[in-house]
């Protein structure tokens, strides 16, 4: 997956229980859900040289296979060396957020609320008559631009083909032009709603033709705020109630409670000499404060506002591994998961591998790099989390670090690597 950890920035002393195997049926106390193999010491013994030689300051990993918890461990520490980092703790999960969002659009698919091939101007009427940019100065951004061939559909948003590009975090052009537009990537935002915004978006240029490209952008947003006008639910309400409550994900929030507010994990950054040191803020084209999910807010980025843990998110995982269900409670059909675990962009250039509904997808050629299968599907997030679903090994994977960049996020490579290697 190597180049499509680009957003992800590619992603734990131990306590751990061991106990005989627990499978996710029922919600448990997850501190008696593992065992371990001679293999997993390797891997215990990694995690722990990497804190060791200060390129993480602690993590998560977590590893379930046929439905079972087999590894589940914290290793390093939270804000200081006298907090260890509990496997429990809440997580800034950015881009995870997406196949949160995916699955949330795709449930009103199943339901016959839409369809993919549905232009976005159905719902939101700015992305009617679009432009796409042609030509662009750096000195004061201003632009020239050309019509669309063809409206932005649902299935554009969902593969990342559809021409938008990322505020804050994207091409020069789409920093520029969002940004004189107010448009953010969507984290601690407060004085704007998601409509508002991305109302604004669709008067915008593409950064090219539907379709004609897979360029990583605000398609997630713009899928959150259809799930909001078709359902008629905010996207926090639609997740918690039609997602997170039914499959268990009690940790899972775009507003942490103040009850929950301690587990909040530390976010750390390199500085010049490359030792890690708690952030208070960090900046993508301007200022976010860090502790953004403990500040009450009414705009859900359907692309990165989520915080979640290694466990909550793994359920989420294992639903769609088993093909859309999960203890009795169906979200999706599983023709409509094999849909989103597909290669949907065709010859479209991604690296070796291609990308479904949602996932990146690993491909025959990506495969012969890396130990997953042909067929996982995957992504993470920009504070350093990342998750892997590999079918055919019946395998989920969780990384789960916080940092923003770094010099040494090889050790997710590395990570998937022993995990692999510990399989029987």
């Amino acid at each position: 997956m190597k180049s499509l950890l680009l957003f992800v920035s590619a992603q734990l002393l131990f306590c751990i229980s061991a106990s005989s195997q627990t499978t996710v049926a029922k919600r448990q106390s997850v501190s008696a859900t593992v065992y371990s193999t001679q293999r997993f010491n390797n891997l215990d013994k990694a995690m722990n040289d990497w804190v060791q030689n200060g390129w993480m300051n602690g993590g998560v990993g977590l590893i379930m296979q046929k439905g079972k918890i087999i590894y589940y461990k914290s290793a390093g520490y939270n804000a200081a060396k006298s907090q260890p980092l509990s496997k429990d703790d809440l997580f800034r999960i950015a881009s995870q957020t997406k196949a949160v969002t995916s699955v949330a659009v795709m449930m009103l698919f199943d339901a016959g609320k839409l369809l993919l091939s549905d232009p976005v101007s159905n719902y939101i009427p700015s992305f009617k008559n679009q432009t796409v940019l042609k030509a662009f100065n750096e000195k004061d951004s201003s632009y020239t631009t050309e019509p669309v061939k063809r409206e932005v559909t649902i299935k554009d948003l969902l593969t990342h083909t559809s021409g938008l590009g990322y505020a804050q975090i994207g091409s020069k052009e789409a920093n520029a032009i969002y940004g004189k537009n107010n448009i953010t990537a969507g984290l601690g935002v407060q004085d704007q709603t998601l409509l508002g915004a991305i109302t604004r978006l669709g008067k915008l240029p593409l950064m090219h033709q539907p379709g004609e490209k897979w360029t990583y952008g605000l398609n997630s947003d713009v899928l959150g705020c259809l799930v909001e006008i078709i359902s008629g639910q905010s996207l926090s309400d639609f997740f918690t109630t039609r997602i997170f409550k039914p499959l268990g994900m009690n940790d899972t929030y775009f507003n942490v409670p103040k009850e929950k507010a301690s587990r909040l994990v530390t976010l750390y950054m390199e500085d010049s000499t490359g030792k890690l040191n708690p952030a208070d803020s960090f900046s993508w084209n301007g200022p976010i404060l860090i502790n953004y999910p403990l500040t009450e807010h009414k705009y859900f980025s359907g692309g990165a506002g989520l915080t979640s843990t290694a466990y909550d998110y793994a359920l989420f995982l294992q639903m769609l591994l088993n093909g859309g269900e999960l203890n009795g409670q169906r979200l999706l059909g599983r023709n409509t998961v094999r849909m989103m675990t597909m290669n949907q962009i065709g010859d479209l250039s991604l690296g070796d591998d291609k990308f479904g509904l949602g996932f990146a997808i690993v491909t025959e050629k990506g495969s012969a790099d890396v130990p997953a299968q042909v067929g996982t599907f995957s992504w993470g997030g920009a504070f350093s989390t990342s998750y892997w679903v590999d079918p055919k090994e019946k395998l989920v994977l969780l990384f789960y670090r916080q940092m923003l960049g770094g010099t040494h996020n090889e050790v997710v490579e590395r990570f998937r690597a022993l995990a692999y290697a510990a399989l029987n």
